[in-house]
């Protein structure tokens, strides 16, 4: 597993368009396997991919990382279940955070009200990058992340 980006698969994402994203959307650049997630802000409500559920912890532990830089502290993945027994899972940069939104969403609830993945604490590392991706860097990313399949 990348200690800076939590991934195991240097090219994983994105999961969803990757051709699109990587082209229109500002990407953190792992700088230490060089794996690009997206760090877009939705334009609406300034929302980015970390702030919305995911339905597994291996698909939150891809964004934690955009979600720790952009908070500039360590934060957590939360297991949640609604009342018709779904799980999900969900980043938030503390318990404070969490327990606001389980107020504002009385269907869902924490049972361990602890993560269930965190770093200890927050590093930056040296040759991070975040920007849009020029073409060359797209096709070059895109054609490694087909090798890799």
């Amino acid at each position: 597993m990348c200690r800076e980006c939590y991934a195991y698969e240097t090219r994983i994402t994105p999961l969803l368009n990757p051709k699109d994203c990587l082209r229109d959307h500002t990407q953190y650049i792992c700088g230490t396997c060089g794996r690009c997630i997206c760090m877009e802000r939705e334009p609406k409500r300034g929302l980015q991919r970390w702030n919305f559920p995911f339905t597994s912890l291996e698909q939150a532990k891809l964004y934690l990382r955009t979600a720790d830089i952009t908070m500039k502290k360590s934060c957590g993945i939360y297991e949640l279940k609604n009342t018709q027994g779904r799980v999900s899972y969900k980043i938030f940069p503390g318990t404070e955070e969490l327990q606001v939104y389980l107020k504002k969403n009385q269907n869902k609830r924490c049972e361990t009200m602890l993560p269930v993945f965190s770093e200890k604490e927050y590093r930056e590392y040296p040759n991070t990058r975040i920007r849009r991706l020029e073409q060359e860097e797209i096709e070059r990313y895109l054609q490694e992340r087909n090798e890799l399949r």
